[in-house]
């Protein structure tokens, strides 16, 4: 069942202390140190996320011909 969502709440509950404690919760663990690599890491997963659903529906299997595989080989 879908409910409304009233203007001052938030989607699934979780508002401003909420993501604070999360936060706080996610520096005890990794340490300040990891934080830019864990970022890094999900705006590379978002970003290929978002790159194969915009691309092409088919993958292009056709053989290469003789000339493009002897030019590969050298």
């Amino acid at each position: 069942m879908l409910t409304k969502i009233k203007e001052g709440e938030y989607m699934f509950g979780i508002g401003m202390p909420e993501l604070v404690v999360i936060l706080v919760i996610v520096l005890i663990i990794f340490g300040a140190g990891k934080l830019p690599q864990i970022g890094e890491g999900i705006g590379k997963g978002i970003r290929n996320f978002r790159k194969a659903t915009k691309g092409p529906d088919e993958i292009d299997v056709t053989p290469e011909t003789g000339e493009e595989e002897t030019k590969n080989k050298d």
